[in-house]
């Protein structure tokens, strides 16, 4: 899977944290009444977890996996400024904010070969953010059969829906959309993405264990307050479209040039899901 850096994570955390449907993650904490075992997939820095240990209640127990140990590093720190007091427990930490008590450990794990060997201890809770756009309907299949097994509940946050507008319009808008979709539809290390079809599997797949699937929207909506977030993101989507040949690379920096000018805005979707078992 392709690395992304503890700056990015932290530049996108404000947005990320404001796009999360509240009445999914309301939901969530109400099938969640007790102690909670979570596991965070693809956990980044650790946003997931300060995202929604706020609404889970005051005893918790996180795994945080990732494949880039520099992630975890950035996590720990992250994590430990987060709370309101941070103690060393072995190799993890326990995290007290708000009267919670939120015990977290860390693991260094490549999911690409599937997710069964992240949720050996038996999890309350399986989570991820801004992850299954990246990975293939096949891996999507074996982490529903696992999370099943398990018998948890299923719940992620920011899965890319295909969704842009950006404004003012440019007349490469189109063009520059239509090559970043493609260039995502590459293999990321988990098979063939599935893109903006994502949350449509993820769907299909923990129904098919009979689950309980809620989706619910949680776009990006960015503006002047949110401009260095615009221009990276202006910058790595000209530079993926540019990858794929489809849009020539004198168009591609014409078009992130004029994504960086004052009074640029986008609004991007995404959607969270919510899987609850039988």
């Amino acid at each position: 899977m392709s690395g992304f850096s503890p700056d990015w994570l932290a530049l996108r955390e404000p947005a990320d944290h404001a796009a999360r449907d509240p009445a999914l993650v309301a939901a969530l904490a109400r099938v969640l009444p007790g102690p909670v075992r979570a596991v965070d997939l693809g956990c980044g820095s650790g946003s997931n977890l300060r995202a929604l240990a706020p609404h889970l209640g005051p005893d918790q127990d996180w795994v945080l996996v990732d494949h880039d140990p520099a992630l975890l590093i950035a996590a720990r720190s992250r994590l430990a400024a987060w709370a309101e007091r941070a103690e060393a427990a072995g190799d993890g930490l326990v995290l007290h904010r708000d009267g919670a008590r939120i015990a977290v450990r860390f693991s260094a794990l490549d999911l690409a070969a599937g997710p069964e060997a992240a949720l050996s201890e038996a999890p309350h809770l399986v989570t991820a953010a801004a992850l299954f756009d990246l990975v293939s309907e096949a891996w999507i299949a074996a982490l529903a059969r696992a999370v099943a097994a398990a018998g948890a509940v299923f719940y992620t946050a920011l899965t890319y829906d295909g969704a842009e507008e950006w404004t003012p319009p440019h007349p490469a808008d189109a063009a520059i959309h239509a090559a970043f979709l493609a260039h995502q539809g590459g293999d990321k290390g988990f098979g063939p993405s599935l893109g903006p079809a994502a949350t449509a599997a993820l769907a299909r797949a923990f129904q098919a264990h009979g689950y309980a699937v809620e989706t619910a929207t949680s776009p990006w909506r960015l503006g002047p307050g949110e401009a260095a977030l615009l221009h990276q993101l202006a910058e790595g989507t000209a530079r993926a479209a540019a990858e794929t040949g489809r849009v020539a690379a004198e168009a591609a920096e014409a078009w992130r040039e004029a994504r960086r000018a004052p009074g640029t805005g986008a609004v991007i979707g995404h959607r969270d899901l919510l899987a609850v078992p039988p």
